[in-house]
């Protein structure tokens, strides 16, 4: 939660016979002086794109047929997997499905007897690019593959990477996708990460060209593993136009690609422009953030392809209400009046919200109704039943956790570090936007076949909404700090620990990047049925959703971020193509 309410303390009168008097002081509804959305409703109506028109979709499929011959003429095994990571990377997997599970099947069977062929060779770039892209896709690979760049002290040889930046930038990208006790990655994750700072220090600037020098800034901001694939691709497009190795038909496929995909997107928010503005929701709960278009851009975040149309939907609908009733809870309502709210939550009661004020009366009805359409839409798209009971205890669950932080904010307690943790992963959201994701992509036979796998899996929800959470106090501690919010994980371990802002903040990201190992763990080696592979790489994207959000601060609360300039770059601004 980005603020918490501040409750008036009851005044007592002394009488002259030494009793007292209390009384009530009506409760202070708080502002976060949130600005209105910088993105009008004729503005959203406004756009259009002609991308959507069958002559581009033929030069399209064209395109498709010129890049599966690349495959089919590809023979060297290290230009085999540069254009299976350059397809992921420019947003194309979709159209190449197969064919790169027939080239990676073949690779893992080839060099499974063999594994440390390329070591041998002193070849590091490709053990590094080969073990990455095939543990990306889920095939079993062993961190052993690496045990060349160990000395016979088992201490890593610097001498085998130093020299070589690209080398060094294709390492630590491969140590991203390490498991916890993949201890050679994550000696060589450290080592590459303190060399790679230097290596662009102003001492060193003048050996480095601007091109490799942005790489390096790119890898080191945030890694390949942990970025929005779609957020990223414009840039991945840049990079790949100065690779000397570029297949031209590729790089006019993603261009083309961008603008359809653009052309999808721009008709999905024109769409969901007409529902929040009918839902009138704006004018009726000023004290909360306006934020469609940013919550569109996270339901984009998790998934792009044209396909999730039903899964974008119902998802901006659900980060738009997350916002409103964390700012019911941060700002507006009192602790009685909270509780009651839960209790309609918890309830689904419209009843329960008699006593409420107007304001918390008309958001339950609006969450209440919009989850309704959600579970119908879901129903209707992909033949799922009984899913409102679902969702109900996912939003109830939500409310209680804010609760909770609200509760504790009244009564001015300090939680231990695990006792915030305990409660932080479920009001992070995360919970909710993997069911709401979860029941939108899977059919209805599959979905009986995977009865309670969330709840099997609970690991995995808890360290994606953990990401999350984590994320989310890195980017607004500070500013929460400044207005005397209730306390982030940053805080909690500040005063548990005794420790200054910055060792805190060194610890956070420490968690964060072993929550990433577990990830990876579960997600990467084949742990979750083959059949649910579209749901993880979702789950992936909301963690990868959090990084982008909070890295250059709170993109909910203001509009002037990094955040703007990618709203406009993705969903607004089309490329320009080359022209045969």
């Amino acid at each position: 939660m980005e603020s918490q309410q501040k409750q008036a303390e009851p005044i007592q009168l002394e009488c002259q016979d030494n009793s007292h008097v209390v009384f009530d002081v009506p409760h202070q509804r708080r502002s976060a002086n949130y600005k209105p959305s910088i993105w009008k409703y004729d503005f959203l109506k406004s756009l259009n794109s002609t991308y959507d028109k069958n002559e581009y979709r033929k030069e399209a499929e064209k395109l498709i047929q010129d890049v599966k011959d690349i495959f089919i003429e590809t023979e060297d095994l290290q230009a085999m997997l540069k254009l299976i990571d350059s397809i992921r990377k420019l947003g194309l997997t979709n159209h190449f499905e197969e064919d790169v599970k027939k080239s990676l099947d073949t690779i893992a069977s080839t060099h499974k007897s063999n594994t440390y062929s390329f070591i041998q060779k002193n070849d590091l770039y490709l053990t590094s690019l080969c073990f990455r892209v095939l543990r990306q896709q889920g095939y079993q690979v062993s961190q052993d593959i690496f045990c060349g760049l160990m000395d016979g002290k088992g201490v890593i040889e610097k001498s085998l990477h130093i020299e070589d930046i690209r080398v060094m930038l294709e390492l630590l990208e491969a140590s991203h996708v390490a498991l916890e006790s993949e201890n050679i990655l994550h000696e060589a994750k450290a080592f590459i990460t303190e060399t790679l700072r230097n290596s662009i220090s102003s001492v060193s600037q003048e050996n480095m060209n601007d091109d490799l020098s942005k790489d390096v800034v790119h890898a080191l901001k945030i890694p390949s593993h942990w970025r929005v694939q779609w957020f990223d691709v414009k840039w991945q497009m840049e990079a790949y136009e100065r690779d000397n190795h570029r297949h031209i038909c590729l790089l006019d496929l993603a261009k083309l690609n961008f603008n359809t995909v653009q052309a999808t997107l721009q008709k999905d928010l024109r769409e969901l422009s007409c529902w929040w503005k009918n839902l009138g929701l704006t004018e009726k709960l000023n004290f909360a953030r306006d934020r469609l278009v940013e919550s569109f851009m996270c339901a984009v975040g998790l998934a792009f392809q044209p396909q999730y149309k039903c899964l974008r939907k119902c998802l901006t609908k659900v980060v738009n209400f997350i916002l409103i009733i964390d700012d019911v809870y941060d700002l507006y309502g009192s602790l009685e009046e909270l509780k009651h709210f839960t209790n309609a939550v918890d309830r689904w009661d419209v009843e329960e919200t008699e006593e409420l004020p107007d304001c918390m009366k008309i958001c339950f009805q609006a969450l209440y109704k919009t989850t309704y359409e959600i579970a119908n839409d879901i129903e209707a798209e992909n033949g799922c039943k009984q899913v409102l009971p679902h969702l109900r205890k996912v939003w109830a669950d939500f409310c209680k956790a804010l609760l909770v932080e609200a509760e504790w904010d009244q009564k001015g307690h300090m939680p231990s570090f695990q006792e915030y943790l305990s409660n932080a992963w479920i009001s992070s959201s995360g919970p909710l936007l993997l069911l709401h994701s979860f029941f939108s992509i899977t059919t209805h036979e599959v979905a009986e076949d995977m009865s309670g796998f969330l709840e099997k899996n609970q690991d995995l929800v808890y360290n994606i909404s953990l990401i999350v959470r984590l994320c989310n106090d890195i980017g607004t501690s500070a500013a929460e700090q400044e207005r005397g919010d209730a306390p982030s994980s940053i805080l909690c371990y500040m005063e548990e620990m005794s420790v200054s802002e910055d060792i805190a903040r060194k610890h956070i990201r420490g968690m964060i990047a072993k929550t990433w190992q577990q990830i990876n763990k579960k997600c990467l080696t084949g742990q979750v049925p083959t059949t649910l592979s579209s749901f993880v790489n979702i789950a992936l994207n909301t963690a990868r959703v959090a990084h982008s959000l909070y890295q250059s601060g709170d993109a909910f609360g203001l509009q002037v971020t990094d955040n703007r300039t990618q709203i406009l770059s993705l969903l607004m601004e089309p490329l320009t193509i080359r022209t045969n």
